[in-house]
């Protein structure tokens, strides 16, 4: 199991199984999709498996109808061990670009006869095939080279998806009275140190388009922070808690535009080809790796580690621009 791999140009033979590890946020999530829905549409009889190293993506692929089975790693050990560990795939792809241990571990005890990963510190040794992609590929672009692993051709990739989930009886009457194109989204929350504004900040945006209508946007931990922004503006449409990816993006794909950090909403906008405005930390990997797939879409970068630092000024053009493109894409 240990022993060195021969390394192989392409892969050869039938492809009736694979088996993907999944990195473990939602953006990283959503960004494989298009590679299973290409893996699905290509090979409608294949059996893709999911090994997931958190909740949230063990449910969030639980959910899609693209994959025949989710396994988590770290949990339910006792199904790991017994239901997925003997089985033998054709292929196994780690969409890691950089060393992980987890990854690396899965990788080495995982049964496959060709295994496919980026090129990297200490990948040499484990995989038949290595991708080379310059520095800086987008997330998608990563994940979709392994097509040209398989066939050798450069793939016609599927648009990421949110996988169909419940939606409760709250969002459903929300969206119900939601006209199409008609407000401006805000997400207050992000993921990562430094990628928060202030409510102030968000404040005076919306006070400075008072013609323009909105919709705010949080994480469950941030919800007495939504009201407390939804509250004192007229033009705010105060909206219910969402339960799931799958209730957000259906609310997103209504919106005029979204304007959000760098989040999974970045992501979850590019499902539909929501217009975006999106904020990111002075990151230059993650603005150009996890940069927006929408066709409208304008990245501000921040002078800092801290998107509390681009200037309100900079956000309110960049609206105003945004708002005389849908004008014109809408007109088109």
């Amino acid at each position: 199991m240990g022993r060195r791999r021969q390394p192989a140009s392409l892969f050869v033979g039938e492809l009736k199984s694979v088996v993907i590890l999944a990195r473990e946020c939602y953006g990283d999530a959503i960004m494989l999709t298009p590679l299973i829905a290409t893996l699905r549409k290509k090979y409608p009889g294949i059996s893709i498996s999911i090994v997931a190293f958190t909740r949230i993506i063990f449910e969030f692929f639980s959910a899609d109808t693209n994959v025949t089975a989710v396994y988590h790693a770290k949990r339910n050990l006792k199904r790991y061990l017994f239901e997925f560990f003997p089985q033998k795939f054709d292929l196994l792809f780690n969409p890691k670009n950089h060393p992980s241990t987890h990854f690396y571990l899965q990788s080495l005890i995982i049964r496959a006869r060709y295994k496919v990963g980026h090129r990297n510190t200490g990948h040499e040794a484990l995989y038949n095939h290595l991708i080379d992609l310059a520095p800086g590929a987008h997330e998608s672009t990563r994940n979709l080279a392994l097509m040209g692993v398989i066939d050798n051709a450069p793939p016609q990739p599927c648009q990421p998806y949110i996988p169909h989930m419940p939606v409760s009886t709250a969002i459903a009457s929300f969206l119900g009275g939601l006209m199409p194109e008609s407000y401006i989204g805000i997400n207050i929350s992000a993921g990562t140190p430094g990628g928060h504004r202030t409510l102030e900040q968000w404040s005076e945006l919306i006070r400075s388009f008072p013609e323009e209508r909105f919709i705010i946007f949080s994480a469950p931990a941030k919800i007495a922070e939504k009201r407390e922004l939804e509250d004192p503006h007229a033009n705010v449409l105060p909206s219910p808690s969402t339960l799931n990816l799958y209730e957000v993006w259906l609310i997103i794909k209504k919106l005029k535009f979204l304007v959000t950090p760098d989040t999974s909403l970045v992501h979850i906008a590019a499902c539909s080809d929501t217009p975006l405005v999106a904020l990111y930390r002075h990151n230059p990997a993650d603005s150009k790796e996890f940069s927006p797939l929408s066709t409208l879409q304008e990245v501000i970068l921040s002078p800092t580690p801290d998107v509390v630092d681009i200037e309100n000024i900079v956000v309110k053009r960049a609206l105003s621009r945004m708002l005389e493109q849908v004008l014109v894409h809408r007109s088109t």
